[in-house]
């Protein structure tokens, strides 16, 4: 019998209550990823962020893997980027930079199969040099892209045709939207392969990446988990699969 590839998945690190547990630290990601890659026939593993040294053990944990899903949450310190923080940067996790950081850089030196989801997406341009628009809205002129924390909105964007966004999307889906940040200058190797299609003088941002070099690489800032999109997860384990 073939082994089931295993894809790992980045974790928040946050306080949790439950049964007689009250405000414990704990690592977690919402099912709807673990969910996810186990429908695409693959075993999630989750990886929780190490402190004192986040970058323990990234090579083995990596050789371990055949693919990897970067997961949503807090925005990236903008330090990472050479930034000053904006006013409507919100609360950022320097252990979980470390730690997200370091897994992509090591995937991509090995070409380990990889899927980034929102703040996953950024830590990809910004792990490979690139940097983030803090505030979406100063430039678009509009909340649409996150009408509030936690808030998903269905938004239309346009895919480039023949790239690996539009062959597993489509050329003109709609997805679940949730982000006040988005890519501004591209890191090194990526090109943009979709973006948000807005009013008429209203310029788009972009909203997913790919790096031609790699074997399987898809970055999106929108959510495919949110409204249970299996297609970029199965498309990572095919990938994952064939890479063994």
């Amino acid at each position: 019998m073939a082994r089931m590839p295993l894809i790992g998945l980045t974790t928040y690190a946050e306080q949790a209550s439950w049964g007689s547990f009250q405000d414990v630290p704990v690592s977690l990601a919402q099912d709807t990823y673990h969910r996810l890659v186990a429908r695409a026939g693959a075993r999630p593993v989750l990886i929780p962020q190490v402190d004192g040294d986040p970058e323990a053990g990234v090579d083995e944990l990596i050789a371990a893997l055949d693919g990897l899903v970067v997961i949503g949450g807090l925005d990236v310190n903008p330090e990472r980027y050479g930034h000053d923080r904006h006013e409507l940067t919100g609360r950022s996790d320097d252990v979980r930079d470390a730690s997200d950081l370091a897994l992509v850089r090591r995937a991509l030196e090995v070409d380990l199969p990889l899927l980034a989801i929102c703040r996953g997406h950024q830590i990809l341009n910004v792990a490979l040099g690139g940097t983030l628009l803090q505030h979406v809205p100063e430039v678009v002129d509009h909340d649409d892209h996150q009408i509030a924390a936690g808030t998903f909105v269905d938004r239309e964007v346009r895919c480039e045709p023949g790239t690996l966004t539009a062959a597993t999307f489509g050329e003109h889906p709609t997805v679940s939207c949730s982000h006040h940040q988005a890519i501004d200058e591209l890191g090194e190797g990526l090109v943009a392969t979709a973006w948000s299609v807005e009013s008429t003088g209203v310029p788009s941002v972009i909203e997913a990446v790919e790096r031609p070099d790699s074997r399987f690489l898809l970055s999106v800032q929108w959510h495919p988990e949110e409204s249970g999109d299996l297609r970029p997860f199965a498309a990572l384990v095919e990938a994952a699969t064939a890479g063994r």
